[in-house]
């Protein structure tokens, strides 16, 4: 089947298709920029790709960059040192590109460009966001390279504070991508565990944000279509890393699910902040690992709901624990882990754990509130696989 190259402006302008990547200098210029920084991480810049985009820019005229100083989990000081990159370099722009850390450090970059205060200034609490200083802030172009966070459909970016061990969200509306590449092409080279994780990062973001009590229902109805989508292709894109077809509507379905959560997301994520915060884990992993855990703690809260996704779904029976049934099996079907205890992570800190997920934003929108013993009860029932 061909993938089509196409062109939709939800909630930003996307430019999806095979070889899209090739206009790169062309977004750029329609932004404004003449010295772009591309924002990456190490692993990305030894790879070919980015060398290429770097050459195809400055082929263009385009005085571009490279910054690729950005961990797994991306902390306030990489956005410090690529800030003073991008000052340094006269830069006029970002090219966000990579995996959800380096497009979250690159948003953060931009947002920091032109700012006078300090990063934890703007973090998503109260009206923080009012001080931002608009027009210092740099134009983004997205480009993701995994299908899982969604980041470049994202008004956020989540940045962690080394010194307090948290993980913290930075916020700003203007911090939405300009424009979107989602190039197929450039996520073949993810290996099948990694294909995996960030695909069921992509679902834990379409079924918290279908979960919230919020009302929104066109998060809702974006956040069901993801679900089916995933349903459909992770296990393709995981069983052939060179199937075009799924890697295309990976990435959308990633893109629609940090579209939906605009509903809000829930306790995966509240406990995946602090997990990733305390051990460094990959954060889809984490969502991937807790899922069944709190859909089952959640159940009695959303069960008309996981009803009507059961339908919408097609799956055996329409009771509330299809849906678990399905978590379980698609996470075996992908190599997912069934433990927490199995990539490394044991209770020794449940209290704090708990006392960190129950602080954290994203727990404010699951269906169920839960106090700091209940988040660490359910971090044990993860680590000790207690379903």
């Amino acid at each position: 089947m061909n993938v089509p190259s196409v062109n939709w402006n939800y909630p930003t302008a996307i430019k999806a298709g095979p070889g899209r990547i090739k206009e790169l200098p062309q977004w750029c210029r329609e932004l404004g920029m003449t010295r772009p920084l591309l924002v990456t991480d190490p692993g990305l810049a030894a790879l070919p790709m980015i060398g290429e985009a770097v050459r195809a820019c400055r082929q263009a005229g385009l005085e571009c960059g490279l910054f690729h100083e950005v961990k797994g989990n991306p902390t306030g000081r990489n956005v410090v040192d690529g800030v003073a990159r991008y000052r340094e370099g006269r830069h006029d722009g970002v090219i966000a590109f990579g995996g959800g850390s380096a497009l979250d450090a690159a948003k953060a970059i931009a947002l920091m460009a032109g700012q006078n205060r300090p990063l934890w200034d703007f973090e998503d609490v109260g009206d923080n966001y009012l001080r931002v200083n608009v027009a210092g802030m740099a134009p983004v172009v997205a480009v993701p390279t995994t299908a899982g966070t969604g980041s470049e459909v994202g008004r956020a970016s989540v940045i962690t504070d080394e010194a307090a061990h948290v993980k913290r969200i930075i916020f700003h509306a203007r911090m939405l991508p300009a424009i979107v590449i989602l190039d197929p092409e450039l996520t073949v080279g993810l290996p099948p565990r990694i294909t995996a994780a960030t695909g069921m990062d992509a679902l834990s973001h379409n079924l918290e944000a279908y979960c919230s009590p919020f009302f929104h229902p066109m998060a809702s109805g974006i956040a069901l279509e993801g679900m089916r989508m995933i349903k459909e292709y992770l296990p393709q894109a995981v069983a052939d890393g060179t199937d075009l077809q799924a890697r295309q509507q990976m990435l959308v379905a990633s893109s629609m699910g940090a579209t939906a959560f605009q509903r809000g997301l829930g306790a995966m994520h509240a406990l995946a902040h602090p997990l990733g915060a305390l051990y460094d884990a990959h954060h889809g992993m984490l969502n991937a690992i807790l899922m069944p855990y709190v859909l089952k703690a959640n159940e009695h809260a959303v069960a008309p709901r996981l009803q009507a996704l059961a339908r919408y779904l097609s799956l055996p029976g329409d009771s509330p624990g299809a849906v678990l049934d399905w978590v379980l099996a698609l996470r075996e079907t992908v190599g997912i882990p069934h433990t927490l205890a199995d990539i490394g992570i044991n209770d020794a800190q449940a209290e704090r754990v708990g006392r960190m997920a129950s602080e954290d934003p994203s727990g404010g929108t699951n269906p169920v509130a839960y106090t700091p013993d209940q988040y660490a009860e359910l971090f044990r029932a993860a680590v000790r696989g207690i379903l």
